[in-house]
């Protein structure tokens, strides 16, 4: 009697997305702005402001990679992302619709220029910021360190309309209440949101409420420009705002800094679709 060998069946495994993370929340704020958090691999290091490339695998099979700010701490055991939702973008038309428990690429490999290393230390800390420009100063707002390094820190904010500052505003809202960082922040932070098309007790672009002087009287801060022995500012918005930033403070004498040279203030230069 013939015996037929047996055949083995080799179950093919489960596909998963190369270094994988889980979503576990996602919050919409407007049809162009959304906010999600996700799982943190344990072997992620990272400064408080810093990006790392992100995304999901696409259509070609292929993984589809932005640079995207954390907007959570350095101590917080997720990672926290705030996006802005392009119909027609490679990635953000894929990723605005992703839910809890969909799956995202990271690549965890941190870099960065906006961190409080690369500044001379100084008495006053200035975030300049675009719509989700925000994202890594939501990160450094909820970081001790920020707190004990300078006596004041002031929080810019601009969006074309009211709505796209909600993110912001809860986050600054919340932070004196917050059991782990509020003991940090007492009075030093201060919150300057305007907005550029719909109405609102603040308006006005960034550069033009610090060229006029304007923030400074609305804050009581007693000073009309930024001063290069005290001020220290970090910057992140659209490249045109960017530029017109560095002319500003330039213009009073700050000098841009790095990780490998700090100086009075620094720059993001990455970007999102």
């Amino acid at each position: 009697m013939d015996v037929k060998p047996v055949t083995e069946i080799k179950t093919k495994p489960v596909p998963t997305l190369p270094d994988a993370q889980t979503v576990t929340e996602v919050e919409h704020y407007t049809d162009r702005l959304f906010r999600f958090r996700c799982s943190r691999p344990q072997s992620l290091r990272f400064r408080s402001g810093e990006f790392v490339m992100i995304g999901l695998m696409g259509d070609n099979g292929k993984p589809l990679l932005r640079a995207y700010s954390i907007a959570s701490p350095s101590w917080d055991e997720e990672l926290e992302f705030y996006s802005i939702k392009v119909p027609d973008g490679p990635l953000t038309s894929k990723l605005q619709h992703i839910k809890a428990g969909d799956e995202i690429i990271l690549r965890p490999k941190p870099v960065g220029t906006l961190v409080l290393d690369a500044l001379l230390p100084g008495k006053r800390l200035w975030f300049f910021a675009t719509g989700t420009g925000i994202a890594p100063f939501a990160s450094l707002m909820r970081d001790p360190d920020t707190f004990e390094r300078y006596e004041e820190v002031i929080m810019m904010h601009t969006c074309r309309d009211v709505a796209e500052l909600e993110y912001g505003r809860h986050l600054v809202e919340s932070l004196p209440d917050d059991p782990l960082i509020g003991e940090f922040i007492g009075d030093k932070l201060k919150y300057y949101p305007t907005t550029t098309r719909e109405a609102f007790p603040r308006q006005g672009r960034i550069t033009d409420n610090l060229a006029s002087g304007k923030v400074f009287a609305d804050l009581g801060l007693g000073i009309d420009k930024l001063d290069p022995a005290t001020d220290r500012g970090m910057i992140c918005g659209s490249l045109a705002f960017n530029l017109d930033m560095k002319e500003i403070l330039e213009g009073w004498g700050l000098n841009e800094g790095a990780n490998s040279e700090p100086a009075e203030y620094v720059v993001e230069k990455a970007f999102v679709d």
